[in-house]
């Protein structure tokens, strides 16, 4: 593993780390590098049900490594952070971004990325392109807009200035902000609860709304997953469990069928 990000999995939920505290968890070009590959491991491990993508020390992401630039940056298919960005978009799994201090650039985008994010309430997010003279990637610039909206987007982005977590809940940026020194306890009850479901359910959800936003094909994607879910009898155990007052056990737990 690099430096700077690490991966644990405990009780069904897969924490990612970004742990280089000393530069407020700024993302070297390495560590871009290396963040799809960890993502494919707990992808194909069986016993993470959720992720959690969170900052060591403090701070989730200062964003890209700026004394690395030039190897980061490139063109808009290539750049390392929308690579790893793409990654973790396409994860198959509930993914959860959980922020404190700075969550800036880079980190944004990651945290943007995710499907969820939680934060606590002395958070800071910024989008700081406009600062450097750089163009925001096309993908993360429509991420950027379908969770906030043009208006923000612009906001933001034009800006370059920081804003804080009542304001980036406000825009649709976060959508939980937690008080206090609470951040943790709650993102580790709420990845619980995940971990606990239907993870069949939960990722015919991702899959499905994923294709409305892009404007797919819907009905076709949510055929495909009523036919692994009658294949599988994930339906089944959740009914037989809720009329027995039991905890299910659900038997679904890899990648649908071709």
């Amino acid at each position: 593993m690099v430096a700077g990000l690490h991966a644990e999995v405990a009780e069904g939920v897969g924490t990612v780390v970004i742990d280089r505290p000393e530069k407020r968890n700024a993302m070297s070009a390495d560590m871009w590098r290396s963040l799809p590959g960890l993502l494919d491991d707990l992808a194909a491990n069986r016993a993470v049900r959720v992720v959690v993508l969170t900052g060591a020390g403090g701070n989730f992401s200062a964003g890209a490594d700026i004394s690395e630039l030039s190897d980061i940056h490139r063109d808009d298919d290539s750049h390392l952070s929308s690579v790893a960005e793409r990654a973790l978009a396409a994860f198959p799994k509930p993914t959860l971004a959980a922020i404190e201090g700075y969550c800036v650039g880079g980190g944004c985008q990651l945290a943007a990325a995710c499907d969820l994010r939680f934060a606590a309430a002395d958070a800071r997010f910024g989008i700081t392109p406009a600062k450097l003279g750089l163009v925001y990637p096309a993908g993360a610039t429509t991420r950027l807009v379908r969770l906030v909206g043009p208006s923000a987007a612009k906001y933001l982005l034009y800006s370059a200035d920081l804003i804080g977590a009542g304001d980036a809940l406000r825009i649709g940026l976060l959508d939980e902000v937690v008080p206090g020194d609470g951040l943790r306890k709650r993102v580790a009850e709420f990845a619980e609860t995940l971990a606990s479901r239907s993870l069949l359910t939960q990722q015919a959800t991702k899959g499905i709304v994923d294709a409305i936003t892009a404007g797919g094909p819907v009905e076709e994607e949510t055929r495909r997953w009523l036919d692994e879910m009658a294949a599988c009898g994930e339906h089944v155990e959740g009914i037989a469990a809720f009329l027995e007052r039991r905890a299910p056990h659900f038997p679904w737990t890899g990648t649908p069928r071709p």
